[in-house]
């Protein structure tokens, strides 16, 4: 099979052509686990933590990819919920132990033997994979695979980043940066929350204006004073300035969710400027959102089939990998980039 394969560590500002592309032999699954065909794969911008190290593979070389949308062509013994010829979708969530107190409470997110799609194990950046029968979903039918893709995590764990938020309808909700998953966010939020104001702080204009075509009360840049104090923030950028910035924007009691696996140092010298009585005073809260749960992924799906949301895409081909990653990098995206790989 033809895949994409991250055999180093790097930094995409710097090496443009991050992955590597190979030939593999087929994988063949195990027991309890399906081969998966892949169509579509989403890029995210955790598999850019990846190649930079912030959250480090355990080991290279691997094939990146985490919101990957395909058809079953093959299972292994013990098999009881898939057949050959489904259509699926893989997350973040590979694996967990199953047993340990944060799985029996269904929040294997927080799970000490949390296995990543794409990081842990080899993922979607490839004509095939294999996952764990109880960590596939079911696509609706209303989607295809480019809509479907992104869905898998920047619509996911922008579901869980609004559930952690205790958002009322009519309250005012602030997203920080505007891309793949807080354009879902706010889709979500206008079908849920008619009567919630949502005021987007982003530092391209581009975003600024996609937020407005799909509904913000207001736009800004990122170190902007919203007209009103928000009662809820979701921070979805890889840097620190926005949550310094975006704590001005809470009103007392209000809470902060940290929408990122992790935050690129270019800028954490802004957190020297983090001020006790400006930024937290009056009971604010800053919340991180750790990975995603099955729950998560399988409620945003149904929600989204619901609505029904329709990702903003720009598709690349499995070879356009690397180009993608750096667009990404680059900022200023209109939506989700996915590749099409079959």
């Amino acid at each position: 099979m033809k895949a994409m394969q991250l055999t180093k560590k790097t930094n995409v500002a710097v090496d443009l052509h991050p992955l590597s592309a190979t030939g593999l032999p087929v994988p063949v699954p195990k027991e309890n686990e399906l081969l998966v065909r892949v169509h579509t794969c989403a890029v995210c911008h955790t598999e850019l933590d990846e190649i930079e190290g912030r959250t480090p593979p355990p080991h290279v070389p691997v094939i990146p990819g985490h919101q990957v949308v395909g058809t079953i062509t093959n299972t292994g013994i013990g098999v009881r919920n898939f057949t050959i010829g489904e259509r699926v979708g893989v997350a973040w969530l590979f694996s967990s132990c199953g047993t340990c107190e944060h799985c029996l409470a269904g929040s294997e997110n927080l799970c000490p033997d949390f296995k990543a799609t794409g990081r842990d194990v080899d993922g979607g950046y490839a004509e095939y994979m294999v996952v764990p029968e109880k960590s596939a979903f079911r696509i609706p039918k209303i989607f295809s695979d480019a809509e479907a893709a992104p869905l898998l995590c920047a619509g996911a764990v922008g579901y869980r980043s609004l559930r952690l938020c205790n958002l009322r309808d009519g309250q005012r909700l602030g997203l920080t940066g505007f891309g793949a998953s807080a354009h879902l966010v706010m889709k979500i939020v206008r079908y849920k929350y008619p009567y919630t104001k949502i005021y987007v702080f982003a530092r391209s204009e581009t975003e600024r204006r996609f937020a407005r075509e799909l509904g913000a009360a207001w736009t800004g840049d990122t170190a902007d004073k919203s007209p009103e104090l928000c009662h809820a923030i979701i921070d979805t950028t890889p840097v620190w300035k926005p949550v310094v910035e975006a704590l001005k924007n809470l009103r007392p009691g209000g809470r902060l969710v940290i929408n990122a696996i992790r935050k690129e140092d270019i800028d954490k010298d802004y957190l020297l400027k983090l001020d006790y009585p400006q930024h937290l005073w009056m009971e604010k809260e800053i919340k991180s959102v750790a990975n995603v749960t099955r729950r998560d992924v399988s409620e945003f799906l149904q929600l989204a089939a619901e609505i029904p949301i329709k990702p903003a895409v720009t598709e690349y081909s499995l070879g356009e990998a690397n180009k993608a990653l750096y667009e990404l990098k680059r900022g200023g995206n209109r939506g989700a980039k996915v590749l099409r790989i079959s």
